[in-house]
């Protein structure tokens, strides 16, 4: 049974697919946090705005503005088992979407994490 990732269901070809994973890796890397979000969306809305909130320098990735976005996306989803938008990395590590970063945030776990991270000083 072929992964739901393969060719014939994302148009992406395995090539296309692993490149597009690697991308992913570095840039969930390349900054204390890192945001794979999409402009229209509501939870990204929230997620970008809580992070502005408590002062952090965040990098974010537009997905719907990225020529490979979806394949991106894609990508993200099989390596991090997460499909939707926000994607997010602190330290380099999986997060989560928007309730895991709203529910870190409402036990007292986020700012912790994101001090650790080297990306809020307060």
């Amino acid at each position: 049974m072929g992964s739901i990732f393969s060719s014939s269901s994302s148009g992406a070809s395995k090539e296309e697919l692993a490149s597009a994973a690697d991308k992913a890796k570095e840039v969930a890397s390349s900054a204390p946090v890192v945001v794979f979000s999409k402009t229209y969306r509501g939870y990204c809305q929230r997620v970008k705005h809580l992070l502005t909130q408590l002062g952090v320098s965040y990098k974010v990735v537009e997905l719907d503005k990225e020529g490979d976005g979806a394949v991106v996306q894609l990508a993200l989803a099989d390596w991090t088992g997460l499909r939707t938008v926000p994607n997010v990395f602190i330290g380099g590590n999986h997060i989560g979407g928007c309730d895991s970063v709203t529910e870190k945030h409402q036990a007292g776990q986020l700012v912790p994490l994101l001090r650790s991270a080297g990306a809020v000083k307060t």
